[in-house]
């Protein structure tokens, strides 16, 4: 135990030193003419279409709640999953006699019925997420329209590192930095996390020769554990950026739907945040197992 945490506190001490790097190094960046030339030909926004939305509806800051909420949980039981040698409990579907003779049941860890029963239902609000935003125009948001997006975002990248903050206004439109994260998080990286969670489940079908041998699951496997480390590092970033360029304004966006400084965003943040800890807790093999009970088999 004690290796392990001197492992940790060695890995804590050398991002920091590279953080640190990385600011001196941003820092002496920003002082070249070159660089200064650059950024004010890019200061960091890439103008939306004429049709872009304005402001950030109601219904999004249930969405991101939720999309929290499962992806905390997911992250958790994916990586007890991994990490689990020997698991508390298992549990196994019940079928009907057509289905059990096409797919047979089998017995699952309940760590990962718990995993995939998470999976269902974030899967059930992207469909949602995906219905409103381009009901309602917000894709325009999330997703680059123009080529200058590119050299902006490494124009803000370079702000952010420097830590002199770029202004922005993601009430209007988000700097495009963030427009690239949140397109890659929402259209790249979890589509990815549906389709080689699914490929390793046990609904996929197994009696699809040619379909496996086109997509073998260790294909699956190779990319589904780094992109559970990509939504680990998003959120991280994002929770840090968001409170330390703006906190009640962009707790306000995110959670209250409003373009100001007051403090309802926040009591909604933490409110959310006491239900995510709750669930969190909450979510052990003794209250777990009667659930699972409810849609199969539980063993010990």
């Amino acid at each position: 135990m004690a290796n392990k945490w001197v492992k940790i506190a060695g890995a804590a001490a050398l991002a920091l030193v590279v953080l640190l790097l990385v600011v001196l190094v941003a820092k002496w960046m920003r002082g070249l003419p070159a660089v200064q030339s650059f950024m004010a030909d890019y200061p960091g926004h890439s103008p939306l279409p004429p049709e872009a939305p304005v402001g950030i509806p109601s219904w999004l800051g249930w969405q991101h709640f939720l999309n929290m909420f499962f992806l905390v949980l997911i992250i958790r039981s994916g990586w007890l999953v991994r990490s689990t040698a020997r698991p508390s409990a298992h549990w196994t579907r019940s079928n009907s006699r057509r289905i059990r003779t096409r797919n047979p049941p089998k017995k699952i860890s309940l760590d990962l019925w718990f995993h995939l029963t998470l999976d269902a239902f974030w899967m059930a609000n992207g469909v949602v997420f995906y219905v409103l935003i381009f009901a309602t125009g917000q894709w325009l948001r999330l997703v680059p329209t123009r080529w200058d997006v590119f050299p902006n975002a490494i124009s803000t990248g370079i702000q952010y590192a420097s830590l002199n903050w770029p202004t922005d206004d993601g009430w209007v439109n988000y700097n495009s930095l963030q427009v690239l994260a949140y397109g890659v998080t929402v259209f790249v990286a979890a589509p990815l996390a549906i389709v080689t969670g699914l490929r390793m489940s046990g609904a996929w079908p197994r009696d699809l020769a040619r379909l496996n041998k086109a997509y073998p699951i260790e294909v699956a496997r190779a990319i589904h554990f780094p992109v559970m480390l990509y939504f680990v590092l998003f959120i991280i970033v994002h929770v840090t950026l968001v409170l330390a360029t703006g906190a009640l304004r962009n707790l306000n966006h995110m959670y209250a739907a409003r373009d100001d400084d007051g403090w309802a965003g926040f009591w909604y943040f933490a409110a959310s945040l006491v239900v995510v800890v709750g669930a969190w807790v909450a979510a052990r093999p003794v209250l777990l197992r009667p659930v699972a009970s409810l849609m199969g088999k539980v063993s010990r």
